[in-house]
């Protein structure tokens, strides 16, 4: 599963602003034919994406195409014109339902079987932005096609009728929620936008949080977000080499048959060990290790 810390949209009308997404060492460009394209210019991303999936070296970065909801009427020429060129993944927005899923998962499937391509290799990643996408969340959580759950803020304020204010309590039930069903099944959580892209402050702060509640990554708008959000969900050097050293405390003290043990005046056990393996894990598909 590709590392997404830092998920960059980017409007899938604009030939430049694609050529600049390239060059920011971002883990995943999704290129948007949803909201970031006006409705007089559809076509024109559609046919702008398909020629950077053929033409453009996305180097390390993970290539990913945002077609219009199912139901929209737009969803199925978006996919006749750009899938062929095999992106990575197919990012769904407002999705409230398994159906809609296995809608896409079989639109995927006919054109790996089509074009001989690895069954399954083209993942989904399911934008949940309202409240009916909230109670089927864990039905929707386990389509086998399913590669992370994106939470979209704004749309779900709107939804329930919430003010999104800054301190976000409207949406820290909502927020949670999406971390939950995504570690229970194997999934990544994409956390929500941060707007105001002039300040990379409060979006560290922002984004520091969402690494806290558990989410592996976060979805950002311009170029000024890459570094600082990568910063945030990468394990800092501090964590990982007290990672390290709790792991090899532990592993001594294992062979000895001790199942807890004393390290540096705490108390630790497996749930601390499993924190500790994840910290070491993060740093090594950061490349930190």
């Amino acid at each position: 599963m590709k590392l997404r810390r830092a998920l960059l949209y980017t409007p899938g009308d604009s030939r430049p602003k694609i050529e600049k997404a390239l060059s920011l060492g971002a883990d995943t460009i999704c290129m948007d034919m949803e909201d970031g394209t006006a409705y007089n210019r559809k076509e024109k991303a559609r046919k702008t994406i398909a020629i950077a999936l053929k033409d453009f070296d996305f180097g390390n970065s993970e290539k990913l195409i945002r077609i219009n909801g199912v139901g929209t009427g737009l969803e199925e020429d978006d996919l006749a014109e750009t899938l062929g060129n095999h992106p990575d993944g197919v990012v769904l927005p407002k999705v409230e339902s398994f159906e809609q899923l296995q809608w896409l998962s079989e639109k995927i499937e006919e054109m790996e079987l089509a074009e001989g391509w690895e069954l399954n290799r083209i993942r989904i990643l399911a934008v949940i932005e309202s409240a009916k996408g909230f109670i089927n969340l864990k039905e929707i959580a386990t389509h086998p096609r399913l590669d992370a759950l994106i939470f979209g803020a704004e749309d779900y304020a709107a939804s329930i009728g919430a003010t999104r204010t800054r301190g976000g309590q409207e949406i820290l039930y909502a927020r949670s929620k999406i971390v939950m069903h995504a570690a229970a099944n194997n999934l990544q959580a994409i956390d929500v936008v941060f707007v105001n892209f002039k300040d990379t402050v409060s979006l560290k702060i922002d984004a520091l949080l969402g690494a806290q509640m558990g989410f592996t990554g976060k979805q950002i708008i311009h170029p000024n977000q890459v570094a600082p959000t990568q910063e945030a969900f990468s394990p800092s050097d501090a964590e990982i080499d007290y990672a390290q050293r709790l792991l090899s405390a532990f592993e001594s003290a294992e062979e000895e048959g001790a199942g807890a043990i004393d390290f540096e005046g705490k108390m630790i056990d497996m749930p601390l060990v499993k924190s500790a393996r994840l910290v070491i894990e993060r740093a090594k598909l950061s490349g930190k290790i």
